[in-house]
């Protein structure tokens, strides 16, 4: 059966290039990078080199770059830390409504614990308006947290905008930007971000390591108590093989970025172009321009997302029905509601995100393919027997 893996928001696969980088940091250059014989020498080399390079692919300084064990991680550093070193100054915290939990929840947390939070609205795209975000700031705001792009709809939100306001007004701004490493062009040179937060899976590196960008001057208070690793922001002995993975995985994600974004902008609006003709009462999710270019979220009215992409398995084509942390879950999505989707919409959403190994051939075969099942599902379906029935009614 053909296997056709269409899930790259949730995680990708490793670039073919990343593990012969990290292999012998495993076996050979085995040493803790804190010891000062000669294989600890060799690690931290091997760890000064990927943070260098980390840093140069994201327009960062070296001692800027603080290596986590994921995004979620990195999150929760920037949030908890900010809020934690600035709590003298202030207690209050913006976020948006279409945040990753990871952020969300963390949040959410602070809050309970006495801070103060606003959650800013989004429009129907899930667009964050500056006007909002300015009105939101209060004396008392000491951090907002935006992402740069959505996980689940792809809209990208306007980072630049958003984060010249926080940096007029002299509150920290952190943005999730773990999916845009690698799909849009990205510069902390020119982006007036405080706190940046990314994963190596999502750029084709290894699972379990991520960056949390801190730049200079920035206050943050460590969550974790032990050694002096990572500024003595982040204790414990690093991850050499998965630094180096990573550090090997951005460089590849960030060189030409227009001219691969542009390959995958092209097979998704081929794709979307192919659901909205060949299947009936089928709506885009997020922004139409503004939005990553592999992420095709749509629903799909009269059908259940999570029946459509067990279907769509069956047949060996990956998919999610929202965010890789929730596609189990029988709730409607968050971000869809935010979006002001109505349940029944959203419920019925599916997500394709196409990565670099995609080919028009294998997204034939799967408009095909849901086409079909579609078809199939909506056969049992009472509310789309009734619609079709008013609608055959309307026309006589």
């Amino acid at each position: 059966m053909k296997r056709i893996y269409l899930d790259h928001g949730a995680t990708t696969p490793l670039h073919r290039d990343v593990l012969p980088a990290m292999l012998p940091y495993y076996s050979e250059a085995f040493g803790n990078p804190s010891s000062i014989h000669s294989f600890g020498r060799e690690a931290r080399r091997a760890l000064d080199e990927s943070r260098e390079k980390t840093a140069q692919a994201l327009g960062a300084a070296p001692e800027e770059i603080i290596f986590t064990s994921g995004g979620t991680e990195a999150n929760n550093l920037a949030i908890q830390g900010a809020a934690e070193a600035l709590a003298s100054r202030g207690r209050h915290l913006i976020a948006s409504a279409v945040e990753h939990h990871a952020v969300l929840d963390t949040v959410n947390a602070l809050g309970n614990k006495g801070y103060a939070v606003t959650v800013l609205p989004v429009d129907h795209y899930g667009m964050v308006d500056p006007d909002d975000l300015r009105k939101a700031i209060r004396d008392d705001t000491v951090l907002v947290t935006i992402m740069a792009a959505n996980n689940e709809i792809g809209t990208l939100q306007p980072i630049a905008p958003l984060a010249s306001i926080c940096r007029e007004r002299g509150v920290y701004f952190h943005t999730d930007a773990v999916q845009a490493i690698g799909n849009i062009p990205l510069n902390l040179r020119e982006l007036p971000v405080d706190l940046l937060s990314l994963s190596a899976h999502k750029f084709y590196g290894p699972k379990g390591i991520g960056v949390l960008f801190v730049r200079r001057k920035t206050k943050i208070s460590k969550l974790m108590h032990g050694g002096g690793q990572e500024r003595k922001i982040r204790p414990g002995t690093e991850n050499i093989p998965a630094i180096v993975g990573l550090a090997k995985a951005i460089e590849i994600a960030t060189a030409d970025v227009p001219a691969k974004s542009a390959a995958l902008v092209k097979m998704r609006d081929y794709f979307l172009a192919g659901l909205t003709e060949k299947i009936e009462e089928v709506y885009l999710n997020g922004h139409p321009v503004q939005r990553l270019p592999g992420n095709v979220n749509v629903s799909v009215r009269f059908v259940e997302g999570e029946s459509l992409l067990l279907d769509l398995d069956l047949k060996g084509i990956s998919a999610s029905s929202g965010s890789a942390c929730t596609s189990g879950s029988l709730e409607a999505s968050h971000v869809l509601l935010a979006c002001g989707l109505e349940h029944q919409l959203a419920h019925g959403s599916l997500r394709f995100t196409l990565g670099h190994g995609n080919t028009l051939e294998e997204l034939g075969y799967t408009l095909k393919t849901l086409q079909e099942s579609v078809a199939r599902l909506r056969e049992m379906s009472f509310l789309y027997k009734n619609y079709r029935r008013e609608l055959k009614s309307s026309c006589t």
